[in-house]
């Protein structure tokens, strides 16, 4: 489960896009934080999660949050502040088994494509012509198509997609998304096969395509509520600190465990009825090039770290499903993990000077 926001230079304080994204994954799944350059290839093709694909002479380079088993990733940034993330969205369509995933999508954009506008554009030409598919998760079956949000320094997209039929809109002040299709008939942009299933009257994308219990139990439509609200309602003053609280909030305040909920937008693993947890989190200020991400689980307990192309990333191991004492991923997970289990005695104060002082340095 995952959400993500998204608020145009016209709405926020110091006029710059802001971009940010919970990625929600299975508990014991550690994401790789980690910074490619620039590279040339002689290679004619690149192995994705599970699929061949065709390689280019040179892709660009990018900032990746990604599960360690999948070559693409949940959100990124490439070098000319193109920054994009998917969410799984659960529709009638039926997904293959082996094809290409939403996150692999996200790296071949990142890495070959300038502008939102031609990201998305890339995004759309792989689902038309190869679709999608591919299981979503390293210990359970999960098949799902994807919506993204893609943002530039000056312009933002929204692609909702069923298999291989989409549709898109512009984002002209504040956008979310989450597990939940959200564009009814007010697209900017259709498949083919879309517009001919909407000369029906009373045609809904997200209505026609949407699977009912998925969607339903997922609570996408409750925390992508939440998250537009909070955009809407601070319009004109949404900045940097303001995407991170969003990111922090649970829907039940002061937060426990006992309390936890898919509606939660920074998600604490609950057993068999709240299965995910966010396992990483960026906010990218595309105007100024900067790029706060935490590498760690529960952002609620964790710190937004600025990450550079031009500084390689020294993180030791990296991470898997298993513990290691080496990897960053488990060194720095384990204070949010303690703190999660005593959650409801960490004042919320604290936590409030706590954040303040390390963001500040």
């Amino acid at each position: 489960m995952c959400d993500i926001l998204v608020a145009t230079p016209k709405v926020t304080r110091d006029n710059t896009m802001l971009f940010a994204k919970n990625s929600d994954r299975d508990p014991n799944e550690a994401q790789i934080l980690e910074v490619i350059p620039r590279q040339k290839h002689e290679e004619e093709s690149v192995k994705l999660t599970y699929v061949e694909f065709p390689q280019v002479k040179e892709t660009y380079a990018v900032i990746l949050s990604r599960p360690w088993w999948i070559w693409g990733a949940e959100m990124g940034v490439n070098e000319f502040n193109l920054a994009i993330g998917n969410t799984a969205v659960f529709t009638k369509e039926k997904i293959p088994e082996r094809g290409i995933l939403g996150m692999d999508m996200i790296r071949l954009a990142l890495e070959r494509t300038k502008t939102a506008k031609e990201a998305m554009e890339f995004i759309i030409n792989i689902i038309e012509s190869y679709g999608q598919g591919g299981n979503g998760s390293y210990e359970h079956k999960m098949l799902y198509s994807n919506s993204f949000i893609v943002a530039d320094p000056k312009e933002a997209w929204v692609l909702e997609t069923a298999g291989k039929n989409w549709v898109a809109k512009k984002v002209e002040s504040v956008y979310s998304i989450s597990n939940a299709l959200t564009i009814e008939d007010d697209w900017d942009l259709v498949s083919e096969s879309v517009e001919r299933l909407a000369k029906k009257s009373d045609f809904s994308f997200a209505r026609h395509f949407s699977d009912w219990f998925y969607t339903h139990f997922a609570h996408g439509r409750d925390r992508r509520a939440f998250t537009y609200r909070k955009l809407e309602e601070n319009e004109g003053e949404i900045t940097l600190e303001y995407m991170m609280e969003i990111l922090r909030s649970h829907s039940s305040e002061p937060y426990s465990l006992e309390k936890g909920s898919m509606k939660d937008i920074c998600m604490h693993y609950g057993g068999l009825t709240r299965p995910s947890q966010t396992a990483s989190s960026q906010i990218s200020e595309l105007g100024k090039g900067m790029h706060w991400f935490t590498g760690t689980s529960l952002p609620c307990l964790s710190i937004f770290k600025p990450i550079f192309f031009e500084t390689p990333l020294e993180l030791g191991e990296r991470p898997t499903n298993k513990y290691n004492p080496k990897s960053y991923v488990f060194f720095l997970n384990a204070s949010p993990f303690r703190a999660g289990v005593q959650y409801s005695q960490t004042p919320s104060l604290g936590k409030r000077k706590l954040f303040k002082l390390l963001e500040v340095i």
